[in-house]
């Protein structure tokens, strides 16, 4: 027993400890990313019909740290703003395959083919689904831009100093993102230990360990799943050392992170019946190809030798000191993300309060708000609600779904207005 626990635990260290630098690396740079790339930043640029605005939406999104439920409050917005039904589809498809920090824990666990291929196919992915859209689906509306009748410019409220927003960059990169990913990020982990340490090598060879049918099973698997672009590698990990061929593996990591249920009942209330069948279409299919196409790569002399043995179980036994290094800090991260503000309440002596994103808890209006799952959909609502004019404070508890607004707002509803418009619902409660 002592010894099964203590493989698990080593097989979890190891896992932990290979993700651990460049996750580390991927939160900062995701960090950075989104304050270079604020939402309001994207919405500006992804209007108009055709192909150049899918392309554009792809493109913005392959490196975005969205998950598949944060997108789904970007993709309302966008589409509310006057990005097309196109558009829409293909950030939608690409932006969950991939994300800085997924890409750098890629290479570094499934090797620099599998890092570079992978964004590649999330654009792709995300082309094609435009693509369809813009062929197939005619009942396309006009786009038209919506402007709040009360709402004033961001700079209006005074400039960012860079101070700021280094400090915003790296509030978003070590606090926001692993909070949003941490809890399926250590499922992950977890699971690919126990798998390693419990379940012999290649015990599924028979049903996934290549071919269309190992495709077709391991997309099945993943659509239906939410899980995020970091936290699938861990999981992929375990499919391979199960038995999956890199290609079977790869169709998992696009069809898990691009679809879930919840995404998928969105996308047909934002987006339509049809379009949903394509963006559907589309993540199985690509999937499937792209897992097809993999297996065949990497047989190839020429990667072979580029790219070593990346796609068998790992041999390591043990951890070195820079990776544990690194562990320990991704271990601190997580922890503070998950449970800083209640531990610094609790040694403090306070009762913990509402997470309130550094603004006093002085109310005028609180609202109730539903659909908010991550730390990404409660930023986007505040930025919303920061945006009318006379609001001027905004505190979102995520958790209970309240946000709390002090200021002088003239008309009440547009505060519900501009939830609307962010993609969740509201009412006023106080």
């Amino acid at each position: 027993m002592m010894k099964t626990l203590f493989d698990i635990a080593r097989e979890i260290v190891i896992v932990g400890g290979q993700m651990s630098p460049y996750l580390l690396f991927g939160f900062i740079a995701a960090g950075f990313l989104y304050i270079l790339a604020p939402s309001s930043w994207i919405q500006k640029h992804l209007g108009g019909k055709g192909i150049f605005p899918v392309i554009k939406s792809v493109l913005l999104g392959v490196p975005l740290p969205l998950c598949s439920c944060g997108v789904i409050a970007v993709t309302a917005s966008i589409r509310k703003q006057g990005a097309g039904k196109a558009a829409a589809t293909g950030f939608l498809i690409a932006t969950p395959q991939t994300g800085v920090d997924s890409i750098l824990a890629t290479w570094g666990m499934l090797g620099p083919v599998m890092g570079i291929i992978r964004p590649v196919l999330a654009l792709l992915t995300g082309i094609t689904g435009g693509a369809l859209v813009t062929l197939l689906d005619r009942e396309e509306q006009a786009a038209t831009q919506i402007v709040q009748g009360n709402a004033v410019p961001s700079a209006a409220k005074g400039k960012t100093s860079v101070k700021r927003a280094v400090g915003d960059a790296f509030y978003y990169g070590l606090v926001t993102l692993p909070a949003d990913i941490a809890r399926p990020l250590v499922v992950g982990i977890l699971l690919a230990g126990m798998i390693a340490a419990l379940l012999p090598a290649g015990l599924l060879t028979p049903f996934i360990g290549g071919g269309i049918l190992a495709m077709l099973v391991m997309t099945i698997v993943g659509i239906p799943l939410y899980v995020c672009a970091t936290a699938s590698i861990p999981l992929a990990l375990g499919f391979i050392h199960l038995g999956a061929s890199p290609g079977a593996a790869l169709a998992f990591l696009i069809a898990g992170p691009a679809t879930n249920a919840a995404t998928v009942a969105t996308v047909w209330k934002v987006l339509g019946k049809k379009t949903t069948f394509i963006y559907l279409f589309t993540v199985a299919g690509g999937a499937i190809l792209s897992g097809l196409f993999y297996d065949m790569l990497v047989n190839q002399s020429w990667v072979v030798n580029f790219a070593g043995d990346y796609h068998h179980e790992h041999s390591e036994t043990t951890v070195g000191w820079f990776n544990a290094v690194a562990a320990l800090l991704l271990a601190l991260v997580v922890l503070n993300s998950l449970y800083g503000t209640r531990l610094r309440a609790w040694f403090s002596g306070r009762t913990h309060p509402a997470k309130t994103n550094g603004v006093k808890d002085t109310t005028a209006l609180e609202l109730a708000i539903s659909g908010m799952t991550c730390g990404h959909c409660a930023g986007t609502v505040a930025q919303k609600l920061e945006a009318i004019a006379g609001v001027e404070e905004v505190s979102i508890d995520l958790p209970t779904g309240r946000a709390r607004i002090s200021g002088a707002v003239a008309q009440p509803e547009t505060l519900l207005h501009a939830v609307e418009e962010a993609g969740y619902h509201a009412l006023i409660v106080k």
